[in-house]
């Protein structure tokens, strides 16, 4: 049986010598991001235009750069994508929001748990596990007024991945440039030390405390039963804690054939990262059993750049070829007749993406 561990081992930096963290992995986001911002300038000045690869998807608000709704995304799927994608309601909060978000779980055939996630949002941010009715109203309240929020079915898979696609419109194929596992870091008790104690002992975690400690504010003077176990993150993101795992040498064709399948079914899609469940790492490189969570655009990133074992020489060179490409796609959509969303539309797409993450409650 083909388990993470193999194909992380398969990886093509597996002879590196592991360590908990690589040297920018937690970098400030405005180092990190800088020559990323440069370089898609320049690809603009290039190419008369830096909203170019907003058309990349023309038929998503800025392609999915910036502010567009999970959901009108997933509105898009055909019947063949339908089958794949996780199950999902949208309620926009007001007034009477707990009958209302039963309702349209019942109109969806939705039963606890569910995840209850922003419909506009990034990075896990406001993201909640919901296992009942009397934790559905406590969420609820948590958020703004007249936000759009998305109830869906949580996957019982345990492997969740990230796998990123790209297919030009004069291809008949696309492909897998990117698959990412993510790893739910956990702490295990010994029956004396306090959940604080575990944190600052771990070799990873007593590295990046401020990722975790303030979400456990409430348990970091508890201490675990010997063998007991806790989950630090239930959001599968890099900046939220979770620990990437790069295993791009492992796609098989039966994979790709089966993402090409389920993307050429989402109208005039070609840029963009597909975050799944899977039962095992095995069924999912058969193309067999596994869930859409949800489906990103051009804003999103091949995340195994997040691997530990990744070079900064080769992260940049991941991030420089999938924005490169993006704009030859975007080039490409423009010249049979779609229109790029133009700075100004990015700009005010990303300032209200900005204001709505700055609303939310902190995620599970």
């Amino acid at each position: 049986m083909t388990d993470m561990s193999t194909l992380t081992t398969a990886s093509p930096s597996a002879d590196k010598s592991p360590s908990p963290l690589s040297m920018f992995e937690f970098w400030p986001g405005w180092i990190f991001y800088t020559p990323v911002v440069m370089y898609w300038i320049i690809l603009g000045l290039r190419y008369r235009d830096v909203s170019l690869p907003t058309a990349a998807n023309p038929r998503i608000e800025t392609g999915g750069l910036c502010g567009e709704s999970k959901s009108s995304i997933l509105d898009m799927a055909g019947e063949t994508a339908r089958r794949w994608i996780a199950p999902y309601a949208i309620m926009e909060t007001g007034e009477n929001d707990t009958p209302r978000a039963l309702r349209a779980m019942e109109k969806t055939g939705l039963g606890f748990p569910v995840v209850l996630k922003p419909d506009i949002g990034c990075n896990g941010t406001g993201v909640k596990l919901i296992g009942d009715e009397a934790a559905l109203t406590q969420a609820l309240a948590t958020f703004p007024r007249h936000v759009s929020l998305m109830l869906q079915r949580l996957i019982p898979y345990s492997h969740e991945v990230g796998i990123f696609y790209i297919r030009h419109p004069d291809e008949k194929r696309g492909r897998i440039t990117s698959l990412t596992y993510k790893e739910v870091p956990v702490l295990t008790g010994d029956g004396r030390s306090t959940v604080e104690e575990l944190l600052r002992a771990d070799p990873r975690t007593r590295l990046v405390p401020q990722i975790y400690i303030p979400r456990l504010r409430a348990r970091l003077g508890e201490v675990l039963a010997a063998g007991e176990s806790l989950p630090l993150v239930f959001t599968g993101n890099h900046c939220k804690g979770a620990i990437f795992h790069d295993c791009t040498a492992t796609v098989t064709p039966e994979l790709e054939s089966r993402i090409d399948e389920i993307m050429h079914d989402i109208p005039d899609f070609h840029f963009g990262r597909i975050d799944v469940k899977a039962e095992s790492a095995a069924a999912l490189l058969r193309g067999e059993k596994f869930e859409i969570i949800e489906i990103n655009g051009v804003g999103s990133e091949a995340t195994h750049i997040w691997d530990s074992r990744t070079t900064l020489r080769d992260a940049y060179a991941a991030q420089f070829m999938h924005y490169r490409e993006t704009f030859r796609i975007g080039a490409k959509k423009r010249k049979a007749g779609w229109k790029p969303s133009g700075a100004m539309t990015m700009l005010r797409c990303w300032l209200r993406q900005r204001r709505l993450l700055a609303s939310y409650p902190l995620n599970d």
